[in-house]
């Protein structure tokens, strides 16, 4: 049986109409329009439909959906029905905003492990959690089934960390290190260059301005 392939834009989709189904619900507001839920995330209707028609059918036509239950749905189809365990290794400056961001615990995310390997950071305490040396991310991450990592260390050490990270059975890597790392395809590994990202929005903007 071939399996649907899901595009990676509809999923980025998902999680911004999780978001904003979220606020809708904390308003009280019991249903919504595919049109209402299109003006809100700043996408068409048939796009949100199209959407939410690759996993089922949730909406009653003339009616709605459900705003409870169209959130529930999503974040099932999202994995967030449950908690995710998340280490962090690197606490520079985007480490350190990174492990004290409230909204990761939000949306079903808890880092639980901090690894470093400045000597002047080892045993700081990060939202009551200890700072450790890298030299025992893989026997933490066994002992506390850890099962999302995150790298912001250097372009130079990040494939060594991603190595120590895999050894110590992590599923997925979020990496925001400036280089391509060599995982196995058994372990998902997405990238967050930040430059990257900047330099997309100037090339847009030099379009819009030639």
């Amino acid at each position: 049986m071939k399996t649907l392939k899901i595009p990676e834009a509809t999923i980025i989709r998902l999680s911004v109409y999780s978001r904003f189904l979220s606020e809708i619900d904390r308003k009280g507001i019991i249903t919504i329009s595919s049109g209402d839920i299109a003006e809100g995330v700043g996408v068409s209707p048939a796009q949100v439909r199209k959407d939410l028609a690759y996993f089922g059918e949730f909406g009653i036509r003339g009616v709605g959906y459900n705003v409870k239950d169209l959130h529930r749905h999503i974040l099932r189809i999202m994995g967030l029905s449950s908690e995710w365990s998340v280490c962090l290794v690197g606490l520079g400056n985007l480490g350190l905003a990174l492990s004290t961001y409230k909204g990761f615990k939000d949306r079903g995310f808890s880092i639980v492990a901090i690894f470093e390997n400045d000597p002047k950071k080892i045993g700081m305490k990060i939202n009551d959690i200890e700072v450790l040396p890298i030299d025992r991310i893989e026997e933490v991450i066994a002992q506390n089934q850890i099962q999302i990592g995150a790298i912001t260390v250097p372009a130079s050490v990040a494939q060594d960390v991603a190595d120590k990270l895999v050894q110590g059975g992590i599923k997925a890597i979020l990496n925001f290190a400036p280089v391509v790392l060599n995982v196995p395809p058994t372990v998902e590994l997405r990238n967050v260059d930040l430059s990257v990202n900047l330099e997309v929005l100037t090339f847009n903007l030099g379009g819009r301005m030639a």
